[in-house]
């Protein structure tokens, strides 16, 4: 599941056992020259989107130590090397003259949770294409709704901050009127980005901008993975194995389709496969997972550097499971939740009705790890009703996020909102924590971020939390 579709999502409320690894070698530059301190500065973690961090989760002790109200659904959150969060927002009512479902830059306070600078972006027909990362300035990196890939900057104005647009490159003759839907950046300096009607394209630390199209009637709602030598880029029928030439230009390697389904599922926000292709296995991004959106879901693994197929499995051995969130990666191994029936407001999906028409959340994860050319499942729960993107920490060897209690015949929104920790090793939970109620504080899928010292910055429909020990 990608940041941009959980600011549909927002869009649509506010309208209606391994080794551990210590944390002081987890600060260490990453290898993107272009992105900032490594494991907080992108939204899947890192830039083969392992959904995993070298830093610890809050533990059993994990509990809200401050909170703020910050007037809009915080989708995405950022640390930079000054500690200071920064978030990819959509408030309710923003801008001059106000508007509804404004895409907002917005700074908290490391210490209070409460809000010290906000910047609103132009609105464009996909919120703007809010979808973003942090450079090695610590400027949040995030495309608006005039085709300009924005770098926001947040500097010292007397006793507080302000933010400010410190460059802005424009690809609107490239993307036409199409939003653009994933942007990351790479090894070799670039920024890549996605448009929802196929665009693919590359700015160059020159400022050069390459771009190609997929074929027509191809669509894109997840976000890029970058590897060292491309990018994996999943439409709503193919998964692409890309590079970009000298121009910037990205050029198919290999193209391989998968089973869409014969209708979007409950639990999923468009009519095809919701994971952000994920990278792992050998050196790190030898192997690239998908999880389709066939009757039942099959989990596939490829080789990365020429599409041929490792192995493939059901994704969930349970019956009536399928996932919008993308794999947690860890070695060879992977971790999925499933959000089978998870209830998104109407109008942040697409792609039809699901069928079935609802089905109930239960949640569930599931390990498989790659064995011998075989996908082996290791481990299934069918009870953690995880209700954030979750992310796994190589710290402590546990999966963090916020989950809904045991399944009860009432509504999802309704009842107590916990900060889980579930061991990686044996997927048994460890710890529950109550940190909120819904439907004040549905989580709705959003992405949390493991910052140093044990801090999950997460946002909820209504408050931006920071829980620790």
């Amino acid at each position: 599941m990608t940041v941009f579709k959980r600011f549909l999502i927002a869009a649509a409320v506010a309208v209606v056992g391994l080794a551990t690894v210590c944390e002081s070698t987890a600060v260490a530059s990453p290898a993107v020259p272009s992105s900032g301190p490594a494991w907080t500065s992108l939204m899947h973690g890192d830039p083969e989107s392992s959904d995993s961090t070298a830093y610890r989760g809050p533990g059993k002790n994990g509990h809200v130590v401050a909170s703020s109200v910050p007037g809009g659904v915080c989708a995405a959150t950022f640390v930079g090397s000054d500690g200071y969060p920064i978030s990819l927002c959509t408030a309710y009512v923003a801008g001059t003259p106000p508007q509804f479902a404004t895409p907002v830059v917005t700074m908290f306070d490391p210490r209070t949770a409460q809000v010290v600078a906000r910047l609103p972006l132009t609105k464009g027909k996909l919120l703007g294409g809010v979808y973003g990362f942090l450079d090695n300035e610590n400027r949040v990196v995030v495309a608006d709704g005039s085709g300009r890939i924005l770098r926001v900057g947040h500097h010292r104005a007397g006793a507080g901050w302000t933010l400010r647009i410190d460059e802005a490159t424009d690809v609107s003759k490239q993307i036409g009127g199409d939003g653009i839907t994933g942007l990351a950046p790479d090894y070799q300096g670039r920024t890549w980005f996605a448009t929802t009607g196929g665009v693919i394209g590359t700015v160059l630390p020159d400022g050069r901008i390459g771009a190609t199209h997929l074929p027509k009637g191809e669509e894109l709602g997840n976000g890029l993975t970058i590897r060292r030598s491309g990018a994996s880029v999943l439409t709503t029928h193919a998964l692409y194995e890309m590079q970009a030439d000298a121009n910037g230009v990205p050029r198919t390697v290999w193209r391989r389709a998968y089973d869409s389904g014969a209708a979007r599922k409950p639990g999923q926000l468009t009519w095809g496969s919701g994971t952000t292709p994920t990278y792992f296995g050998p050196g790190g991004d030898g192997w690239v997972a998908i999880v389709d959106s066939a009757a039942v879901p099959n989990l596939i693994v490829y080789n990365s550097d020429d599409g041929s197929q490792v192995c493939r499995t059901r994704a969930f051995a349970a019956a009536n499971q399928g996932t919008e969130n993308s794999p947690m990666a860890w070695g060879d191994s992977l971790v999925i939740p499933s959000t089978y029936g998870f209830q998104y407001p109407p109008m942040a999906v697409s792609g039809g009705p699901s069928d079935p028409a609802f089905a109930p959340f239960r949640g569930g994860m599931t390990r498989i790890d790659v064995r011998d050319g075989e996908c082996k499942r290791v481990w299934e729960n069918t009870t953690d009703r995880m209700a954030t993107l979750p992310r796994l920490s190589r710290a402590d060897g546990m999966i963090h996020g916020l989950a809904y209690g045991p399944y009860l015949p009432v509504p999802q929104q309704v009842g107590p909102v916990n900060y889980v920790a579930v061991d990686f090793q044996t997927g048994r939970r460890v710890v529950t924590r109550q940190v909120g109620v819904a439907p004040a504080d549905e989580p709705m899928q959003l992405t949390g971020m493991i910052a140093p010292g044990g801090v999950l910055w997460q946002g909820t429909i209504t408050r931006m939390l920071k829980i620790a020990s």
